[in-house]
């Protein structure tokens, strides 16, 4: 088994025991949009919910660890069965991301999404599947750090 095979399991797994440490239930975000100049820190674990593009609801979770530079981030969801990874960068108070679906350690879809940051540290915005038309969105809200 590979090394960064290895990783991937275990950050599933720590994702999956404080998911269900959460008591946070689907809502609305309650946080005003941040100003650029004072975002909260985003590394932490989420419960996120959405609609996909095919308009199916969802759930599940969301690890957010800090990236190689400053404003950068690595982003891991498990969502309905599946493990989605992606690579974040904050620009003013919104977070872009490029994310891909894996299953058997291959890449089986590909996307943007684009997170506006609150006073809260939740993230509302949208998701889309490369080569789909219709656009998702989901939000997430942040589990209380310990």
């Amino acid at each position: 088994m590979s090394h960064l095979w290895l990783r991937r399991l275990l950050l599933v797994a720590l994702v999956l025991s404080l998911a269900a440490c959460s008591n946070r239930e689907r809502g609305k975000i309650k946080g005003e949009d941040a100003s650029p100049d004072a975002l909260p820190d985003l590394v932490g674990t989420y419960v996120v919910n959405g609609l996909d593009p095919l308009g199916t609801e969802y759930g599940g979770t969301l690890a957010i660890s800090a990236g190689e530079q400053p404003g950068t981030y690595r982003l891991v969801w498990v969502v309905t069965g599946s493990l989605q990874e992606g690579l974040g960068r904050v620009e003013g108070n919104r977070l872009l991301v490029e994310w891909q679906t894996t299953q058997a350690m291959e890449i089986t879809s590909r996307g943007v999404a684009t997170y506006t940051i609150t006073t809260l540290g939740e993230l509302y915005g949208q998701r889309k599947v490369l080569g789909a038309d219709a656009v998702g969105t989901e939000n997430a809200f942040p589990n209380p750090k310990p």
